[in-house]
């Protein structure tokens, strides 16, 4: 190649260089670079798996303008807690970049991806803290709404509102008062709020069915005690395990053993097997009861208990917790399965160590059925049960 041609073929690459750098990207260009950047951030693990084309993907993320910050909500759907804080880093920043550059936030399309219920309840939450930012309307125009919200969040910020009402109703509209109450108390999840709305309703002479708001079994078959000393119990495999026969009698830690009915009055179902059974040290005693539902529908077993313990539904191990004396709450552990249409059996282990200290003399359970937003599941079979007071 002659000089002069050579200079200009150099020439022309280099323009064509430049061009390529200067001129922006396509749209189809920068929504697939988005799509990748998105991605890499959903695909970061727990042990580092990602970690760095994650932190790339945010650097990257972060400079989008806030056009964007719908898809990168949207990228918060089906993944775990550490892709989500990612994300939410990113949308965050996004909007801040935004409102300080003095620029404003894509209210409308946020408010629209904040009614569709099927996205993330964080990535939700997340749209509503983005828009009440910029609209001090936000929350008494969005959030009474959403009394019945999948996102806890919403929902919880919802049933406040409606409680705060009914406390300015009392004094004067009892009616209307217990009416808002109620509503509360349907809708409300966390146990705080549902007890300020039972305790409200019962100071207005109302009756209050916890239980049944909750979901809590009340009504069990219990057998025991099983030997649990040395804490061999817990993996040990007695008869309750391999067959549901409530007619049989089995050889317990000290002596025969047989099933028998019982019914708690606690309102918040707790069943005490000290005073059910009988006080034993180094035991394990069983809680079973047949649950009939008219569909097939996925379920949770949520747990409160104080021993060791594991939960079966139709002989399906759902949780197993080795652990002993280290606190209870209602919904402690949850254990996920499915219900069939028809005829299904629960069945609770129950371990109690051998600590003599007086924190560790308890052996109790709670269980509840709910869907995975902790709305109660009832068995069609289920008894009426007054649950006023506590055992």
């Amino acid at each position: 190649m002659q000089p002069a041609m050579k200079l200009r073929s150099n020439l022309l690459n280099t323009i064509l260089l430049l061009a390529g750098l200067l001129c922006p990207l396509s749209a189809s260009a920068q929504d697939d670079a988005l799509t990748s950047a998105l991605e890499a951030v959903r695909q970061v693990g727990p042990k580092g798996e990602g970690h760095r084309q994650a932190v790339q993907a945010v650097q990257k993320l972060s400079q989008l303008d806030a056009e964007k910050l719908p898809q990168v909500l949207a990228a918060m759907d089906g993944v775990g807690d550490l892709p989500t804080n990612w994300l939410r880093a990113a949308a965050e920043a996004i909007a801040s970049k935004q409102l300080k550059a003095g620029g404003e936030l894509p209210q409308k399309n946020l408010e629209t991806f904040l009614a569709d219920t099927s996205h993330s309840p964080r990535a939700r939450r997340l749209a509503y803290e983005l828009i009440a930012r910029v609209d001090d309307t936000a929350h008494d125009r969005l959030i009474p709404g959403m009394l019945n919200d999948p996102s806890l969040e919403l929902r919880r910020d919802a049933v406040a509102v409606a409680l705060e009402k009914a406390e300015g109703l009392k004094d004067d509209d009892k009616s209307a008062a217990v009416e808002t109450y109620r509503t509360a108390l349907s809708a409300a999840r966390d146990l705080d709020q549902i007890d300020k709305a039972a305790e409200a309703l019962r100071a207005l002479g109302e009756t209050v069915n916890l239980p049944e708001h909750f979901g809590f079994v009340m009504n069990w078959h219990l057998i025991g005690p099983f030997d649990n000393r040395e804490k061999k119990g817990f993996d040990a495999v007695y008869p309750p395990e391999k067959e549901i026969d409530l007619t049989a009698t089995y050889t317990g830690k000290e002596g025969e053993v047989k099933w028998f009915e019982h019914t708690t009055n606690d309102q918040y179902g707790i069943v005490d097997l000290n005073k059910a059974i009988a006080k034993h040290m180094g035991a394990a005693g069983y809680a079973t009861m047949e649950f009939e539902s008219d569909q097939a529908r996925d379920v949770e077993l949520r747990l409160g208990c104080i021993n060791a313990n594991k939960v079966w539904l139709n002989g399906k191990l759902l949780t197993a917790n080795h652990v002993y004396h280290a606190g209870t709450q209602i919904d402690q552990y949850v254990g996920q399965g499915r219900l069939k249409k028809g005829k299904n059996q629960i069945l609770v282990k129950v371990c109690q160590n051998e600590q003599e200290d007086s924190w560790a003399q308890r052996w109790q359970f709670q269980l509840r059925v709910c869907d995975q937003y902790g709305t109660a599941i009832l068995a069609g079979n289920r008894p009426e049960v007054r649950a006023e007071s506590s055992e």
